[in-house]
């Protein structure tokens, strides 16, 4: 009685508007709580801590209804096991990288990077504008799984190289951390690659089981120290121009959910996309200038016969994936022709933009 006399004095004071928590209490009961079980180090810059900032957004914007707890990788689950952790139902919700999946799910790659790909913007609007997402979700629910964008670290190095990179001789059996299709297409030019999760690299690197390694940027890498294991920093972003992270969510538990908490998880996953890409923009930059003008790290970029000998290794496993994996075809064939159609407005508007930036500065 109180709480409708409340609302009929604010109503008659503010010709009716009254302010409403994005999903209403009324009735509440007991909080639903999932557990999200993550790749990454617990409350690792940006992308540990991004899989918190997802969770806060879930239990605030549901006015308490919904809470996840966060486990970081090896708490739960291994970090390359969150897949089937959330598939089978040991936890609810993941937050990890789809080409991690490669071995399960072929096709699961082009949901996070694809060598000589679209950029962040352009990777969004497929996703929400060009029917990415829908392929995505069909893709995902033979595993009963429901997926999300959670975060995008935009364009990624090259990685961490112990020699300086003149000629594609000195590639030839380099033992590289780098995975997905980036990965498969360093092995096509005389690179051995592996799959390792971020937490190992800098021992892989000191131990010499790694000469090389790919992870994120300026960053994160600053963060695991790499500079200590490496001095060469290169910039030739071919393999990573955009790098979707991924939330999963088991679809059984999904299904469960009403209306509105469904509508709570999807816009708290697109906040906390286009939050970790902000991020990512400022922090990198200042990571950057730390790496080179406090540690000494040397900036370099790949030569052109090597850039040139990765675009075409790229092209090559791309065929053979499409060739290989019915499922591949189809979202990589929906991924290409949206590119073919936003590159013209890319190549006019930003690109044409940054290359007067830099002629003119």
């Amino acid at each position: 009685m109180e709480r409708r006399h409340f609302l009929k004095t604010v109503g008659a004071g503010t010709a009716g508007v009254v302010a409403a928590p994005f999903v209403s209490t009324a009735g509440a009961q007991e909080p639903i709580t999932w557990n999200m079980v993550t790749s990454w180090p617990k409350n690792f810059p940006a992308l540990g801590t991004g899989a918190n900032e997802l969770a806060e957004r879930i239990e605030r914007m549901s006015g308490g209804r919904m809470r996840v707890r966060v486990h970081g990788a090896g708490e739960m689950v291994p970090a390359l096991e969150v897949f089937d952790a959330v598939s089978g139902g040991t936890a609810e919700m993941g937050h990890s990288a789809s080409y991690y999946w490669r071995g399960k799910v072929a096709a699961a790659q082009f949901f996070t990077a694809v060598p000589f790909g679209m950029t962040t913007t352009e990777t969004n609007a497929w996703l929400y504008h060009g029917g990415g997402q829908a392929l995505w979700d069909e893709l995902y629910a033979e595993h009963n799984l429901k997926p999300f964008a959670v975060g995008n670290t935009g364009t990624q190095m090259a990685g961490w190289f112990k020699k300086e990179i003149d000629s594609l001789e000195d590639m030839q059996g380099l033992k590289l951390r780098l995975p997905g299709l980036a990965g498969e297409a360093m092995s096509g030019i005389g690179v051995t690659t592996l799959t390792i999760p971020g937490s190992e690299i800098f021992t892989s690197m000191q131990t010499g089981v790694l000469d090389a390694a790919d992870w994120v940027g300026p960053y994160n890498d600053l963060a695991f120290g790499l500079h200590q294991v490496a001095e060469y920093y290169y910039t030739s972003a071919w393999n990573e121009p955009s790098a979707i992270l991924e939330g999963t969510v088991n679809l059984e538990a999904w299904k469960a959910l009403p209306d509105d908490l469904k509508a709570v998880v999807s816009e708290a996953a697109r906040a906390s996309n286009l939050a970790m890409i902000s991020e990512y923009a400022y922090r990198n930059a200042e990571a950057l200038r730390t790496l080179v003008d406090e540690h000494g790290v040397k900036l370099r970029a790949f030569p052109d016969e090597v850039m040139a000998a990765l675009h075409d290794s790229s092209q090559r496993v791309l065929r053979q994936q499409v060739e290989s994996d019915e499922a591949s075809r189809r979202v990589y064939e929906a991924y290409r022709d949206f590119q073919q159609k936003v590159r013209p407005f890319t190549d006019v508007g930003e690109f044409a933009y940054l290359k007067a930036r830099d002629r003119l500065a």
